[in-house]
């Protein structure tokens, strides 16, 4: 096939609809293809109630969908495909059947919608979505724990370093890397100005880290990975993690932090958002306000009182506390957001930007080690983020 056929075919394959547009007409392999896109985008001038009968109402039928397309595509595309078809044919209350389940592409997406419909689940569907819950967060798991645990424990093991070690104490190989400037060469030795070692207490809990999680719709995504995360903080004998999540009431799911699949089944995606109500009780969980890393999971839109939520953000920082604002943690990008509450935490000294799950680990290090935040460069600029008068 020539390059201009194939340039065709793609359109064709991209316009849908009869071949007359392109002059490029689909067989075999490709025809199927089009078959499984016209069924959940339609094509030519279907009127859109034509294009929503494109997959009908059968589970049968929406099945063998399901499993078309797992042929036809690379994962990634499957993936969009599910999401698109749940969004525009309504597709959510046929997740609720097993046999779906089965046939379905697991990812954070779909995770998030049987979260929010696991309250109207049948029995005979709850164990279903458990395990398939339950792939994704191992996945995830596998891909983000190792680097999480290694990245934190060298911002841990920086943190502990003290300047007048115990001799026992003296980190060598650091403490001669910090004074190669003494190197004296006519005795081939260098004079440590400067010892690096580590306190007595390295083994113990060394940080405290509060995750406090928005569990709105809008924030579905970031509740699958902030379990995960919370998760595996919780792994960490050097860390006292506490995972905390909110709508209009107050949840503290820290003693199920062993189990993510479980956390994520305590949850209670929708409904309002009072930020206010979960800094409050998030206050009576810190004792060492100077060892603390508080991090607010949020769009910010605040359905409480904005004015104590400000203040009790403000009293943390007064008191030592490092607080993160995260507006979103996942793949998305920058999600819809309170520009004004955003503008408001940044006048505070707390700049609130969305964060990609693998940007997660060098922000609590950041935050750990008490220095600047390592925001992405597509985050608002805090100086453009300014409050309405």
């Amino acid at each position: 096939m020539t390059t201009d056929d194939e340039r065709l075919r793609r359109w064709r394959l991209v316009l849908g609809g009869e071949a007359d547009g392109t002059g490029c007409r689909l067989a075999g392999w490709d025809l199927r293809m089009d078959a499984a896109l016209a069924a959940l985008y339609g094509g030519g001038n279907q009127s859109a109630a034509d294009r929503a009968a494109g997959l009908g109402g059968s589970a049968p039928r929406v099945a063998r969908w399901l499993g078309d397309i797992r042929t036809y595509f690379p994962t990634s595309v499957v993936q969009v495909m599910q999401r698109d078809a749940i969004d525009r044919l309504g597709l959510s209350a046929l997740l609720l059947e097993p046999e779906m389940l089965e046939a379905v592409e697991a990812d954070v997406h779909l995770v998030g919608t049987l979260l929010s419909l696991h309250q109207a689940m049948p029995e005979t569907t709850k164990q279903t979505a458990r395990t398939v819950v339950r792939k994704v967060v191992a996945d995830l798991e596998a891909r983000l724990a190792t680097r999480t645990r290694a990245t934190l424990t060298g911002a841990l093991d920086r943190c502990a370093r003290v300047r007048r070690p115990r001799h026992r104490d003296i980190d060598w190989e650091r403490t001669i890397r910090a004074n190669l400037k003494n190197y004296l060469p006519e005795h081939r030795t260098v004079v440590p100005e400067r010892l690096v070692g580590y306190g007595r207490a390295a083994q113990g809990v060394r940080k405290d880290v509060v995750l406090c999680v928005d569990q709105s719709g809008s924030m579905a995504a970031s509740v699958v990975y902030s379990s995960v995360f919370g998760a595996v903080l919780a792994s960490m004998r050097s860390i006292a993690t506490k995972l905390v999540v909110f709508d209009t009431s107050v949840v503290d799911l820290t003693d199920q932090l062993d189990d993510p699949v479980e956390v994520l089944f305590g949850t209670q995606l929708g409904g309002g958002t009072d930020i206010n109500r979960a800094l409050a009780y998030c206050q009576t969980l810190i004792t060492r306000p100077s060892e603390t890393v508080v991090v607010l999971i949020s769009d910010l839109y605040e359905g409480g009182i904005r004015d104590e939520m400000l203040k009790r953000v403000a009293a943390m920082k007064a008191a030592g506390v490092q607080f993160v604002a995260l507006l979103a943690l996942s793949d998305e990008g920058a999600p819809s957001y309170d520009r004004e509450h955003a503008a408001a935490l940044a006048a505070l000294g707390a700049p609130a930007f969305a964060c990609t799950p693998d940007l997660f680990p060098e922000v609590m290090a950041a935050a750990i080690e008490k220095r600047p935040l390592p925001i992405p460069d597509d985050a608002p600029p805090i100086t453009d983020m300014k409050p309405h008068q």
